[in-house]
């Protein structure tokens, strides 16, 4: 059963808070829909008898959140960082401890959170010392990208562009401080993205809500975060796309998100889903870092 972005948003609200009582003006707060809406989206779920009269999700209502499901996530974490150097020589950039954790360590933990078991880690750069993570999270999946020195990282989507359908794609190099940003469920396929009116950083260019253009600087747009999300119809779109522009000419240069974002972007329809500048921290040079945790400032 094909839901509509309210109902979706409202189910997935009350599978959260299976066998808890709350009242509609709590949905309505959460959801960010006025009581009058609320009402009659959960008149209309019950009518679909996907919720009960006391507004609690029932079987059939799990089982049309089910498409929604998301059904891995896929870290890129192949690169060589450097940017971090002299810290990166010895260590990749996605295992360097931040205030005692290691930065992919705060990806992973909110992935572990939202239920998604299947986790894929693109590695390259001292790819075995990844191994380190499998004694807290041994379901991680490895695949290994042995051309991460000789391309951008579009040759991390090459080795996993078969498991892009209903997948988290996360950059690795993210202190992520608000794990809710990694869900159970996701509607469509979005890009994570930071409201600001100038950037000179990578951004988004979007028009009623949907990604228009991707460019470096802009005024009024969304800077780039490195998490993503593509639907089932996207990541099938997706595995093509990646491997015809990874073989055009001057592919093997191209950062992966180029692919959806802007050589390939008529054939998806990808939303910005917005988060807050507190909510996660992207560690570009070694001097970011020694701002952020003073242990490095030595």
């Amino acid at each position: 059963m094909e839901l509509t972005k309210r109902e979706f948003d409202i189910l997935v609200i009350l599978e959260q808070r299976k066998n808890v009582k709350f009242s509609q003006r709590d949905i309505a707060k959460e959801a960010n829909m006025s009581l009058g809406l609320v009402n009659k989206v959960m008149k209309n779920l019950i009518a679909k008898k996907l919720i009960s009269e006391n507004n609690q999700i029932n079987e059939k209502g799990l089982l049309a959140l089910k498409p929604y499901r998301v059904k891995r996530a896929i870290f890129l974490a192949a690169g060589f960082g450097s940017r971090l150097v002299p810290i990166t020589l010895n260590t990749p950039k996605p295992l360097i401890k931040v205030h005692g954790k290691r930065m992919i360590e705060t990806l992973l933990d909110a992935v572990v959170a939202a239920e998604i078991s299947e986790i894929i880690i693109v590695r390259g750069y001292l790819g075995e010392q990844f191994e380190t993570l499998l004694h807290k999270y041994p379901n991680i999946k490895f695949v290994d990208n042995k051309i991460y020195n000789e391309a951008n990282n579009i040759s991390s989507a090459m080795v996993i562009k078969d498991y892009l359908k209903n997948a988290y794609v996360l950059e690795s190099d993210l202190v992520l401080s608000n794990p809710a940003l990694i869900r159970k469920y996701e509607y469509s396929s979005n890009f994570l993205g930071i409201p600001v009116k100038k950037t000179d950083d990578w951004c988004l260019l979007t028009k009623k809500g949907i990604i228009v253009k991707e460019q470096i600087g802009g005024e009024n747009c969304y800077q780039m975060v490195g998490i993503s999300y593509y639907d089932s119809v996207d990541g099938q779109k997706l595995a093509k796309d990646i491997e015809e522009v990874f073989y055009s000419p001057g592919g093997r240069e191209k950062y992966w998100d180029q692919v959806q974002l802007d050589i390939k972007k008529k054939n998806y329809k990808i939303a910005v889903r917005e988060c807050k500048k507190e909510d996660i921290v992207e560690i570009d040079t070694f001097n970011e870092l020694k701002k952020i945790d003073k242990v490095y400032d030595v």
